[in-house]
């Protein structure tokens, strides 16, 4: 037992006087339970009430084992504002559970909404839930899903994605003190997503992507007869959850102060908890300890080493045992004729960019990633039964380590000449079908040639003309493989009703939007580009060229186009509830939105963005987000769409320079705006102010205040800064909404809107600030905030000429 354990034993031995005056299971609004009084489950598990830790005097409320002779917290209410005498009272109202002091002010509360009907029951499993007692199994919060040090079986450690809830665990910061330590455990949903423990922000260690029977790198996690365990990854949720096979059984796993997760089971012969395993084993557990592409084995002296293939990148640094520069290639890749060189037995590198696919096998995996120079490496997505699925790496390979049993296989891409002879006449064989695949693909694309040569001459004598995807423009003579289904011009004349007035949408800068039925019954929206819009052809290609790459549940379906007769059209999934703006501009509309709805469409707007960013073949820069491209299909579920002027990025470019700024006013970062620049970070910007039009139901642009001249982001600025932020909310849904997820997206909302573009959070940052509930970074000043007078360039645009830094002269822009 090592010496933090007995540390924690003895402190929790003096937790202070629990006086026991009920064994009822359930609050309720006539029955609060003091300071000296708890709540008990159904079969005596669990025991709900205040405590103070170690040597501390000061109170919590908490959940610990009741049976269980060593005193053992596994939840905290008020972990971070503690009560500093025996005032506390935990009272069950319409807005959930609150906990108050002698002066009735709150201290923490459950920010859950229900009816006076409202209970509240502590559960066998340890979960204390809110709910109506007219509705037993429809829970409106529960400890579960806000756990603190402790993952109880039957709790979810993960994401759920369809409220954007993050469920980790966090450790106290010392024995005594049970607020929130510097560790924290949770799973990173970007890539395939891992569980990583995290000191801060600095990962320390992750337990490797799941193989279909365990962590990849948690080799110690097998069948066994305590518990069960399960992971689960799907469109809904994320996570990872254990469940005991004898319920009269007690067993946790905690993240300690140091960052240790450990797995004890209660002995009831010894009266103790005895430690049933460690997640992080030996010095190979550290995070990226051998840098990138270098391999660590316990077992070996010194630890780390870098792959076949490799050299240390600073030997310098090697010779005393400074591992982290890692390793590089003896010889480049060349793309065409690389080929793989299989590592067995190790834990899988870090995922964070990886990709995946389930329904293919290892052969199209190895051919999919052959294909694209830019991946690394690839293996094995499901273990079970010979292997399944497909798991792409686009990174360095970092935080690799081998095993004696339970590892795994990874194929590493390598230049031919660095593969040994056997796998130097596979890669060879490898060309030889590539080469013959390329011949037999030209031939056949001569031979279709020959035939559309031979329809085009048909065609021109039936006084026919075929359009196609270049149009008048070559596009720098570079044709794109549109990999989409082509529509007939008749099939879409006939869904649109000859594209008929009732069955227009709207018009953008491409061309009109009309709606149509196919054959089928399927309803969709096509985008027709206007045979007078020189801009629209760009876009046209544009946004073939990038959506036809992407799929994700808040990016629009692109279904198809069609290039015939002089005509170019965009087909789409079909969005009933039309776009964003449509609501919450609309005094009328806007009444539809409650804030549940509103909170659900910020974070689908967060994560579609969190993957054009980083989880998409390419990294995109949308370069035009506003609340009129946030498109509403029939649950409200927002689709981020017009791709017309995005841009894409490879490698490692993270940001360009362009002298034409093509964008809409109100949603431009200044720097984009002012030099040209854009970046991620310009996305940022504009899905900031996105956030406090939602919340706020106001436009930026055109924003007025009799009290300044501020736009709708000073304003915001100005109320944060001031403790006034409630004034933000729309009306319409000041009934409906969570006060503490308000404030927390208006918080996000002005961290990304600030002038600083280095200050502006990734969204793989917002996404995890949305779901969580730490502290947040004070917001600096945002960008265009300052008092301006208008200034009328025409009568469609108009700019303000402010009187700060921030002033605005636009020499080329092209916006909306």
């Amino acid at each position: 037992m090592d010496g933090s354990f007995t540390l924690l034993i003895l402190s929790s031995i003096l937790l202070l006087i629990i006086t026991i005056s009920t064994a009822a299971d359930t609050i309720t609004i006539t029955q609060p339970i003091k300071d000296g009084e708890s709540i008990v489950s159904a079969d005596e598990s669990f025991r709900l009430g205040f405590f103070s830790p170690g040597n501390s005097k000061n109170r919590y409320l908490g959940i610990w084992y009741n049976k269980v002779s060593v005193a053992t917290v596994v939840w905290v209410a008020n972990r971070e504002i503690p009560l500093a005498d025996l005032s506390g009272v935990l009272k069950i109202t319409e807005r959930g559970l609150v906990l108050v002091n002698h002066n009735e002010t709150i201290i923490w509360s459950s920010n859950s909404t229900g009816s006076v009907r409202n209970v509240a029951r502590l559960l066998n499993s340890g979960n204390l839930v809110v709910k109506e007692e007219d509705n037993p199994e429809d829970y409106l919060w529960q400890s579960f899903d806000y756990p603190c040090d402790t993952f109880l079986p039957g709790m979810k450690l993960g994401w759920n994605r369809v409220i954007g809830l993050d469920r980790y665990i966090s450790s106290w910061k010392t024995p005594d003190d049970p607020a929130r330590g510097n560790f924290t455990c949770g799973f990173d949903p970007a890539g395939y997503p891992e569980m990583i423990v995290r000191e801060n922000s600095i990962e320390r260690f992750r337990v490797g992507p799941w193989n279909g029977l365990r962590f990849s790198g948690f080799p110690a996690l097998k069948p066994n007869p305590l518990y069960t365990y399960e992971f689960v990854l799907n469109e809904k949720e994320i996570y990872y959850r254990t469940q005991l096979l004898d319920n009269s059984l007690h067993s946790r796993l905690v993240i300690n102060q140091n960052g240790i997760l450990q797995r004890f089971t209660w002995i009831e012969r010894t009266q103790n908890w005895e430690l049933y395993l460690t997640f992080q084993i030996d010095n190979c557990d550290s995070y990226a300890l051998c840098g990138a592409y270098g391999s660590c084995n316990i077992k070996d002296s010194p630890v780390c080493s870098c792959l076949k293939g490799f050299v240390p990148k600073v030997p310098k640094e090697w010779d005393i045992f400074d591992w982290s520069s890692g390793c590089v290639r003896k010889t480049p890749l060349n793309c065409s004729g690389d080929g793989f060189r299989k590592y067995s037995a190790v834990k899988l590198p870090e995922t964070h960019k990886s990709w995946f696919d389930r329904s293919i096998n290892l052969e199209d995996c190895r051919i999919i990633c052959m294909k694209n120079c830019s991946c690394t490496a690839y293996s094995n997505l499901d273990i079970r039964d010979g292997g399944s699925g497909c798991l792409l790496w686009f990174n360095d390979l970092i935080d690799i380590r081998g095993y004696d049993e339970n590892g795994q296989d990874i194929y590493v891409r390598m230049a031919a000449s660095e593969l040994d002879d056997d796998m130097r006449i596979k890669s060879k064989s490898n060309v030889r079908i590539i080469v013959s695949c390329v011949l037999s693909t030209g031939i056949l694309f001569l031979v279709v040639a020959i035939v559309l040569c031979v329809r085009k001459a048909k065609q021109q004598k039936a006084g026919k003309e075929t359009g196609s995807l270049e149009g008048n423009a070559n596009d720098e003579g570079q044709k794109e493989d549109l990999e989409l289904q082509l529509f007939d011009f008749g099939t879409i004349v006939h869904a649109t009703n000859n594209f008929s007035v009732t069955n227009k949408l709207g018009e953008g800068g491409f061309g009109p939007v009309f709606k149509g039925i196919l054959k089928d019954g399927q309803e969709i929206a096509v985008k027709r580009l206007s045979q007078y819009s020189s801009q629209g052809l760009d876009e046209f290609k544009n946004e073939v060229m990038h959506i036809a790459k992407l799929q994700h549940r808040n990016l629009v379906k692109l279904l198809g186009c069609c290039i015939q007769s002089k005509e170019k059209m965009l087909i789409y999934e079909f969005m009933p509830n039309k776009s964003l703006d449509f609501f919450i501009f609309d005094q009328t509309q806007s009444t539809l939105l409650d804030w549940p709805k509103r909170y659900h469409i910020i974070n689908g707007i967060a994560r579609g963005l969190l993957y054009l960013h980083q989880d998409s073949r390419l990294r995109i820069i949308h370069r035009d987000l506003k609340a009129g491209n946030i498109l509403l299909d029939n649950e409200m579920n927002p689709k981020i769409s017009d791709f017309g002027l995005s841009r894409s990025f490879g490698g490692s470019e993270t940001e360009a320079n362009t002298n034409k700024v093509v964008g809409t006013y109100g949603y431009m970062s200044p720097e984009y705006a002012i030099d040209g620049l854009y970046s991620v970070k310009s996305d940022v910007f504009s899905f900031g102010v996105i956030v406090l039009e939602i919340v706020s139901g106001k436009r930026n642009r055109g924003f007025n205040h009799t009290d300044h001249c501020l736009n709708l982001l000073g304003h915001a600025w100005r109320l944060q800064k001031e403790g006034r932020s409630i004034e933000m909310i729309d009306a319409s849904m000041r009934n409906s909404c969570n006060i503490s997820e308000v404030l927390r997206s208006l918080h996000v909302g002005l961290l990304c809107v600030q002038q600083n573009l280095a200050k502006r959070p990734s969204m793989s940052a917002v996404v995890v600030m949305l779901g969580s509930e730490g502290a947040l970074p004070e917001p600096m000043q945002p960008g265009f905030f300052t008092e301006r007078d208008l200034i009328e360039v025409n009568s469609s645009s108009s700019y303000y000429n402010s009187s700060s830094a921030n002033d605005l002269t636009i020499t080329q822009l092209d916006a909306r």
